[in-house]
């Protein structure tokens, strides 16, 4: 079995053969649409059995995949289609057409566009454009064949590793984003030499939730399992995530921080043999190992879960090396560390304390953009951003994102995220964002757990953002319970990495309102020019 997907409420099983059949009717239809090698195909859909068949059509059409986020704008839609030059796209439906209708006059290079759902939206379509619905494009690919009007063999035959395949554009963390160009190469090394630390099996199953529009998903959930020959399973979405695992019951699960730091804080009160009956409840009976990747997670997270009979492999990488440069295994890990490489994967550190990498994982360099590429990869070394150490095994740590430093007016650097992860530890902190650059002191934006306080409280459960949770907001007890946890929290560290003041927040950070990345990491500096005023008035 290649993939299970959810279809009408219930799971629909596609066979490898079927798989292979769909992706070349689809190249089919692709070449017969006058696709050319090199052409560029834009994706915007959540994941779906659809987003694979086109993914690896596009691949066998000799043409480059352009995965767009689901929760870009209209505007940043209609400029990722541009900046990239997309031919055709495929798109889920009327919710994501939606966005952008209104803009598709600014849209010179799209020819075509390919509805994953069969919505009537015919009427929006602009003149000039081919539109189809899937089933009608698969047909056109499937007559395409028989006829023998169309070689795929051929196309695909030609497509070598040095060919790109994909442009995913950054989350963007800071500034506009980038589009990274990796090569079939740089997928498929990464896809092998990851599998030859990971130890999985075709027989295992893995439920896969992340979406597609990342490095990460594609090349751990679908390269590395199609290499492997094992089944994936798909969500149905990442709310419903907790309902699909115990369907599913998978051997394993890739995942972020964000969703491991909500399951350790119904862990952590547990006594260590209630966790080891709560683990298979949550995760299924069936589950091996967990592996994480995507931001940093705080290392207590991950001793507990370890403690409790559940590993979690923490990995390390970036959208520009494919993604995965290290990885904790079953046999070689290291609590508190990323893992080592993995095979071919090069590193160092530089002298200004920056992870560097070489091998065949790095990207040929970023779309229409050659000064970054430059700037980015020098004398075959990719600079990544990120602050880390080796240690004599070999394990890398990360210490934080050399942008993210925070400089203090007395002249002291500090990386926000183990501090932040220590906040953030503390079940009456839901999230935590530091401040305090070319200032006297660290300051913080605190979102509470509203959930906890309302326990403590003795009110009624609070929904994020709800109201009830704007009610606790206002609560004057809240702030001084965060003012005794907070240097809680932080006992041992210095002087000057403690939190002196703070603004407590009546709503987490979101994808939607901009403040975090779809991949959920924070986009700190959004976040902090939201808050800037606030946050300056505590040191006034």
């Amino acid at each position: 079995m290649a993939v299970r997907a959810p279809r009408w409420g219930k799971y629909t099983d596609y066979t490898w053969n079927e798989y292979r059949r769909h992706s070349d009717q689809l190249a089919a239809a692709l070449i017969h649409s006058g696709i050319e090698p090199g052409d560029r195909i834009a994706v915007l859909s959540e994941n779906r059995y659809e987003w694979l068949v086109a993914d690896q059509g596009v691949f066998s059409a000799g043409a480059v995949t352009v995965p767009l986020h689901t929760s870009l704008s209209g505007e940043q839609i209609v400029w990722q289609l541009n900046h990239s030059e997309a031919r055709w796209l495929f798109i889920s439906g009327k919710t994501q057409w939606d966005k952008f209708k209104h803009l598709t006059e600014e849209l010179p290079f799209v020819d075509g566009i390919v509805f994953l759902d069969s919505t009537n939206v015919g009427a929006s379509i602009p003149v000039g454009w081919n539109s189809h619905s899937w089933q009608s494009f698969l047909a056109m690919g499937r007559d395409a064949l028989a006829e023998k009007t169309v070689l795929v063999t051929s196309r695909e035959a030609a497509v070598g590793p040095d060919c790109l395949a994909t442009i995913i554009y950054t989350s963007g963390t800071t500034g506009e984003p980038k589009g990274v160009m990796l090569t079939h190469g740089n997928l498929v090394s990464n896809a092998v030499n990851r599998q030859k630390v990971a130890s999985y099996r075709c027989s295992d199953i893995k439920l896969s939730w992340l979406p597609y529009s990342h490095a990460y998903a594609r090349t751990v959930d679908c390269y590395m399992s199609a290499y492997v020959g094992m089944t994936v399973v798909l969500a149905r979405s990442p709310q419903t995530l907790r309902d699909d695992l115990l369907r599913a019951e998978p051997t394993w699960m890739t995942g972020v921080p964000r969703f491991y730091e909500k399951i350790w804080r119904e862990l952590k009160p547990l006594s260590l043999r209630e966790r080891r009956r709560r683990l298979p409840a949550i995760f299924g009976r069936r589950i091996r190992a967990l592996s994480c990747g995507g931001a940093p997670i705080d290392p207590e997270i991950v001793a507990g879960f370890h403690e409790a009979g559940l590993p979690i492999h923490v990995g390390y990488g970036l959208t520009e090396t494919s993604p995965v440069l290290t990885l904790n295994t079953e046999t070689a890990t290291r609590l508190g560390t990323v893992g080592q490489g993995i095979p071919e994967v090069e590193l160092r550190i530089s002298p200004a304390g920056e992870v560097l990498t070489r091998g065949p994982h790095v990207m040929a360099g970023y779309w229409k953009d050659p000064d970054a590429s430059v700037q980015a990869i020098r004398d075959g070394w990719l600079h990544t951003g990120d602050l880390g150490s080796l240690d004599g095994d070999g394990y890398l740590s990360i210490h934080g994102r050399i942008k993210d430093l925070i400089i203090t007016s007395q002249g002291k650097n500090i990386a926000p995220i183990p501090i932040e992860q220590r906040l953030m530890s503390d079940p009456a902190i839901e999230q935590a964002v530091l401040y305090g650059d070319e200032r006297p002191f660290l300051s913080a934006l605190i979102v509470p757990d509203f959930a906890w306080f309302a326990s403590e409280f003795d009110c009624s459960p609070a929904a994020e953002g709800g109201e009830d949770g704007r009610r606790i907001w206002m609560d004057s007890r809240v702030t001084k319970v965060l003012a005794e946890r907070i240097p809680h929290c932080l006992r041992g560290l210095g002087d000057s990495e403690q939190v002196r003041k703070f603004v407590i927040l009546n709503r987490p950070f979101s994808v939607a309102d901009g403040e975090m990345t779809p991949s959920l990491k924070l986009r700190r500096q959004a976040i902090i020019d939201r808050y800037r005023a606030e946050l300056d008035g505590l040191y006034l």
